[in-house]
């Protein structure tokens, strides 16, 4: 099968996006299929990359790690016609989202959404961030799933989570894979003496970027409260963002500051020992759709402490392999955390963990992705309009530009219809006291 993916995100960006494309990617390559990936030109990208098409792009947008890639309508028409895909999967439902539905259209081709992300949770990187582009950032990625043929989400949370937005229903629950063997085997002794930290200590750590959306103020209070409970322990945080100014802060102020170390960001084998520097993960997030992290903190054996949050609950069992913290309840969290401190309190939970993992193997998450790429082909059936030529090839491309005018058409018909509903008066009959439309409230 030849599959031809686009994504807004991709190498040297470090992030659950990126890492998942690559991770099936990689695995579907194994498997002997062939995939050409579509993604910004960024910089510091490898330099030779057979199986990827670069289009131009604004690097770190409004600030952020982000890229806005800047596709320029019929650059890729070439790539795609000398690489005859079968199937078209996209993983965002904007930018790079688009053309790939427009190329979907264009070619006759099947087209898969993964619903990565919870958008509604990043507006703040948008100039003019307001509940409004909440409800726009819901809307987009809702309506784009009915362009699509099929749907993945990452968990059983997001699942639910789109079916109550009325999102297409043909969607199928497949998480982004984890290379169990790989994140198994690591040695975390050496980052525990480079950062002074002593081999015997208890470790809490924590991994990801170090941005607004994580909850990371919540973190931080928990990690320093824990480490206030527990004097011979250390704290751990990999990753790098703007927040990390504001976690020191708090370690500043409770007086543990001199217990928690930074590595920066990391990725390969460092990233993989100094998981298993670590005794115990912690996880705060409400913004996650799986919680990557949380999968690779289990393949190192690592107990996970994390909120009750979309796409975290269906991987940590509270009591099982980790512990489930109900709400942001910054007491429970600190305590759940100084808790574990107690070798024997852990040991079960490490390998409860372990097994938990083999569950998230990224091969076997790849033979599920596999099923459903087959199930949108076999839907459609063998047609596509990839050998036709001339006027005919035209005129796909006009079809096209015209399904996503529909598209956005339906956009903003929803969108008028929300802004309806929140701003009509409360004696209008219908009214509704709150939007449902907003970020889960699982």
């Amino acid at each position: 099968m030849n599959v031809l993916m686009f994504t807004n995100t991709y190498l040297p960006i470090v992030g659950g996006v990126s890492e998942s494309v690559q991770r099936l990617k990689r695995q579907l390559q194994a498997a002997g299929h062939r995939v050409l990936v579509v993604a910004p030109r960024l910089d510091g990208q490898p330099a030779e990359e057979e199986d990827v098409v670069r289009v131009v792009a604004m690097q770190h947008f409004n600030g952020s790690d982000f890229s806005l890639p800047v596709p320029i309508p019929g650059q890729l028409h070439e790539a795609i016609e000398a690489f005859e895909p079968d199937i078209v999967h996209a993983h965002h439902p904007f930018l790079l989202g688009d053309t790939a539905a427009r190329a979907a259209e264009t070619y006759g081709l099947p087209l898969i959404f993964t619903h990565h992300t919870l958008y509604e949770h990043y507006t703040h990187y948008v100039p003019g961030d307001s509940s409004r582009m909440q409800r726009f950032a819901v809307a987009l990625a809702t309506q784009y799933t009915w362009l699509c043929d099929e749907v993945i989400a990452p968990s059983e949370s997001i699942l639910g989570l789109l079916r109550r937005r009325e999102a297409n229903p043909a969607i199928s629950v497949v998480p982004s894979g984890v290379d169990t063997a790989r994140f198994a085997l690591g040695d975390g002794r050496a980052w525990r003496a480079r950062l002074g930290i002593p081999e015997d200590a208890y470790v809490m750590g924590h991994l990801g970027r170090l941005a607004r959306e994580k909850n990371l103020a919540f973190l931080a209070e928990a990690l320093a409260g824990a480490l206030v409970a527990r004097p011979e322990a250390h704290g751990l945080v990999v990753g790098e963002g703007d927040a990390r100014g504001d976690i020191e802060a708090v370690m500043v102020a409770r007086g543990v500051a001199d217990r928690l170390h930074f590595t920066g960001r990391l990725q390969g084998q460092a990233l993989i020992d100094a998981y298993h520097a670590m005794d115990v993960f912690a996880f705060a997030s409400h913004s996650e759709t799986q919680g990557m992290v949380v999968a690779e903190a289990m393949a190192a054996g690592l107990p996970v402490v994390a909120v009750d949050a979309p796409g975290v609950r269906e991987v940590v069992v509270e009591g099982s392999n980790g512990r489930l913290i109900a709400g942001d309840d910054l007491d429970a969290m600190a305590q759940a955390l100084a808790g574990l401190a107690v070798p024997g309190a852990r040991s079960p939970l490490a390998e409860a963990a372990l097994a938990t993992a083999a569950g998230y193997d990224e091969a076997r998450c790849a033979a599920r992705c596999l099923v459903v790429y087959r199930q949108a082909i076999a839907r459609g059936g063998p047609f596509t309009h990839a050998d036709e030529g001339g006027w005919e090839r035209i005129r796909h491309r006009l079809g096209a530009e015209w399904q996503m005018f529909r598209h956005r058409g339906r956009l903003l018909r929803h969108l008028v219809q929300e802004e309806w509903e929140q701003e009509r008066p409360a004696w209008w009959p219908g009214h509704r006291e709150e939007d449902e439309t907003e970020a889960p409230r699982e």
